[in-house]
């Protein structure tokens, strides 16, 4: 990660031209679930789905995508499960994280990122949702249908076996990139990569926690080389980039964007449908922000019992001003206090 001071200037390209991705193309999965967790699973999927796509589909199309999309997570067992949240007992962590992979899958995107999907999850349930991901590129049309880009850290030897090519970052430099395999199995191109720079992976050790431990210099700690003793960190990623710059991998890398560059524009990127209209929009929204006022114990019913009792106090502390000049005070301290209040519990009911 570079520091908040850091500037980066240049250009980002897809196919080899500068253009926007169209509505749909593209999805982001965030690294913090953003659910509202008074809704079941198919709720909230069903509402993103009524949201995401086109006015052209039905509502029946739109709810059989949204459990489609469901069952490819492998969340239908838990499809009338609410979500849960603080105080409230609902999915677990994965579920949480597949839930929020099967709204960004509505669009069924050519493009998927996602941002550290593992993250707060334990080896079993990183791995369960890892090879659902994966399961995705054999969607719609077969392999490679759909590119997946993920950033992950310390992924266990099982969930680094799903990735099909590795890129490695260090300070915004590409240690390495291409096939997964190809970084440590000394059976593959280009042989074992790090071995032959002087940095094998040890015995019985997680290659990706290796690979990491190599390139990262936020601890700045000396790096073994083999029979050479140890290197800085910062020595060990120069040596590791030279090399890949080097090496036949990289030229052939060069040589693909290449031939992208040149190609002409193919299906991949084509335009698709928008979102539901304005009013569309509206009534969902509308709709579903009655559903969780409705389940929401703190957010509704805790406010109506505050208002009848503070309506109760009131009448009792205020109760026979009279007419005369002397209440007019008295009334006046009371419409300030009531309309003081109700501002008050209207600004707390602001999201954060």
């Amino acid at each position: 990660r570079l520091g908040s001071n850091t500037r980066q200037a240049g250009e980002i390209l897809i196919n080899g031209r500068k253009r926007a991705l169209a509505y749909g193309t593209s999805a982001y999965v965030t690294q913090d679930d953003a659910l509202i967790t008074t809704l079941t699973v198919s709720e909230a999927v069903y509402y993103s789905a009524q949201l995401q796509l086109p006015d052209t589909m039905t509502k029946l199309q739109k709810k059989e995508r949204a459990e489609m999309t469901i069952k490819e997570m492998g969340l239908q067992d838990a499809m009338n499960t609410r979500i849960g949240g603080w105080g409230a007992k609902g999915l677990s962590g994965g579920q949480k994280r597949r839930v929020s992979i099967c709204i960004e899958m509505l669009t069924r995107p050519k493009l998927l990122f996602l941002d550290e999907p593992t993250s707060g999850l334990d080896s079993a349930a990183s791995y369960y949702v890892m090879s659902r991901i994966a399961k995705l590129d054999q969607r719609d049309h077969g392999v490679g249908s759909r590119t997946i880009i993920a950033s992950i850290h310390q992924p266990s030897s099982e969930v680094f076996q799903l990735f099909h090519n590795l890129c490695l970052l260090s300070s915004g430099q590409t240690v390495y990139f291409g096939p997964a395999s190809a970084a440590n199995e000394a059976s593959s191109f280009p042989h074992n990569f790090f071995a032959l720079n002087g940095f094998p992976c040890p015995t019985l050790q997680n290659p990706s926690d290796h690979f990491l431990k190599t390139i990262n210099k936020d601890f700045q700690e000396d790096i073994e080389k083999g029979l050479a003793g140890v290197v800085p960190t910062q020595e060990a990623i120069d040596i590791l980039t030279k090399s890949y710059k080097s090496s036949d991998s990289y030229l052939q890398v060069r040589s693909q964007v290449a031939e992208i560059c040149k190609a002409q524009d193919s299906g991949a990127l084509e335009k698709k449908s928008t979102h539901a209209d304005f009013l569309t929009q509206c009534i969902v929204l509308t709709s579903r922000s009655f559903v969780n006022m409705y389940r929401d114990l703190g957010y509704y019913w805790f406010r109506l019992g505050v208002y009848v009792l503070l309506g109760i106090g009131l009448a009792t502390v205020f109760s026979n001003l009279g007419t005369d000049d002397n209440s007019i005070q008295a009334r006046g301290s009371l419409l300030m206090f009531v309309a003081s209040f109700l501002t008050f519990m209207t600004i707390g009911g602001f999201p954060s």
